[in-house]
């Protein structure tokens, strides 16, 4: 029997959050359903540079964008991964590569063979058996090779930066292409029905009204539908991601163009840097209680790449995420839903997996609670295991020169990430929780490059001679330096297949 469907979804926001889901919606319902966007010009989104990770091949997949179009209507750029700077210790650096490391062949994962050999001080560090890794060392970039399957080539994974108000306008176009209403107002009012506390409508200041069956709240901080009207609650994770303000600014570019973003720890935070094709976007990430807002911007604009291109602009946030992303007939996806700050580049993974969840769990007319129940269990999965990434970066240090560094270290933190950090240091070994976003690798890496380090390793690698993983080893790092040798620089990558033209720059 066919399911009696509502008709009519109000999105409320536009921005990042609010046209990819329009996007999405658009392209995923075949036109069955009226969507209609609400947004106001008089209100700008956070929109500052924008790093991702490489799941988003999989939105831009599902709506068939053109890579090269999409790259240069948002002036983007490549990504292999993230390069930290004086996280573990002050002089610190690692990268943080999407990919494979080394090449399993025998009985344990090939990490534990290099294990082995790097606690004895005989084997280099982790970043020289990643292709991504040593091509960022290099600035070089290509995408995968998929006609040389037995190659490194055959293996790189990319992600992407760009510019996030351009990515929204572009996202616009496509929606409004198909068929989504775009309707210029604020919103004055939220009316609720009587019968069961769903929304109603939302009542614009020109007295306009727009009645829905769906509302999505993408409206940022300011969550007008999920706390303003339905007052869901949040819950707060602040005392283990202290940073509650960052300050963005965007300078000139650099004299390379790096297939990376940079992460460089503060006295009481971090500074980001991402490189896109017309400028940097930079930002200070900072903890207000241990640091002013005066210094955080005199530190930022000290560590810029070129000359400022705007004011430098604060943003004030909350770490944490609503106590439910699905409150009665409102779905929050967004800053609307939670927010953790970005420095592993999850906020636009966290929308895309709102909007997967939505369409997997997709409702009815008579909104079914079960549903709703479990896209807010899955929800909850998607936040915590991001969170917990995040929080590794604090906690696994061994900085001790400010207050705030000494905050981190000692600070206790969630039950599961403590596990996996005491699982790596007894003998090297790393799981990946259920379907959790990071995987082995990612954990590896920045357990390693924070200076996590494991008593000894798995003893099943002791099955194989010394010599004959010394070999092995050997022939994985010449195999990926020749490999990376072969690639073209990251900058003329892009200028011979996704340049913007020139009246864009």
């Amino acid at each position: 029997m066919e399911q009696r469907k509502l008709k009519n979804i109000v999105i409320v926001g536009g921005g990042t959050a609010g046209w990819m889901t329009a996007s999405a919606l658009a392209k995923s319902l075949k036109g069955q359903y009226s969507i209609k966007l609400v947004e106001s010009d008089q209100i700008g989104t956070i929109g500052v540079g924008e790093a991702t990770i490489p799941m988003i091949n999989l939105f831009n997949r599902m709506l068939e964008l053109d890579e090269d179009e999409f790259m240069r209507q948002t002036q983007g750029t490549f990504k292999l991964g993230i390069e930290f700077v004086n996280w573990g210790r002050i002089g610190d650096r690692y990268y943080h590569g999407f990919g494979v490391i080394g090449q399993d062949t025998w009985t344990v994962d090939f990490h534990q063979y290099w294990l082995k050999q790097y606690l004895a001080g005989k084997a280099p560090e982790l970043d020289h058996f990643s292709l991504n890794n040593v091509a960022s060392m290099h600035n070089k970039f290509m995408r995968a090779q998929t006609d040389l399957p037995n190659s490194p080539l055959a293996q790189i994974v990319h992600a992407y930066q760009f510019d996030a108000s351009l990515y929204a306008k572009f996202l616009r176009n496509f929606s409004e292409a198909r068929g989504v209403q775009r309707i210029e107002g604020k919103i004055a009012e939220v009316q609720l029905r009587d019968a069961d506390g769903h929304i109603a409508a939302v009542v614009l200041e020109d007295g306009g009204r727009i009645d829905g069956d769906l509302f999505i709240d993408c409206s940022g901080f300011r969550a007008l539908l999920i706390e303003g009207a339905l007052k869901t609650g949040y819950e707060d994770w602040s005392h283990w991601l202290p940073c509650d303000t960052a300050i963005a600014v965007p300078c000139a570019n650099a004299a390379e163009l790096t297939p990376f973003t940079r992460a460089t720890a503060r006295g009481a935070g971090w500074q980001w840097r991402i490189p896109l094709q017309h400028r940097i976007g930079n930002g200070h990430v900072f903890s207000s209680k241990y640091m002013s807002e005066d210094e955080a911007t005199s530190i930022l604009m000290s560590n810029l790449d070129g000359e400022p291109l705007a004011e430098p602009r604060p943003v004030r946030f909350r770490t944490g995420k609503r106590t439910t992303a699905w409150n009665k007939n409102c779905v929050s996806i967004g800053l609307s839903c939670g927010f953790i700050e970005p420095l592993e580049s999850t906020s636009i993974h966290l929308i895309q997996m709102g909007i997967a969840h939505l369409l997997t769990y997709f409702p009815a007319a008579g909104f079914d609670a079960a549903d709703i129940r479990q896209f807010n269990r899955v929800m909850d999965d998607e936040y915590i295991w991001a969170r917990d990434f995040v929080i590794l970066h604090y906690k696994a240090t061994e900085r001790s020169d400010t207050p705030f560094w000494d905050y981190c270290r000692n600070m206790a933190v969630p039950e599961l990430l403590q596990h996996k950090m005491d699982l790596f240091r007894s003998n090297g070994r790393v799981f990946r929780e259920g379907g959790e976003l990071f995987t082995k690798n990612n954990w590896l890496q920045v357990m390693h490059g924070q200076r996590l380090r494991p008593k000894s390793y798995n003893p099943l690698v002791d099955l194989i001679g010394e010599q004959e993983i010394n070999g092995y080893m050997d022939e994985v790092t010449s195999v990926i330096k020749n490999c990376a040798d072969a690639m073209p620089l990251h900058s003329a990558y892009i200028a011979a297949n996704c340049a913007a033209k020139r009246d864009q720059m």
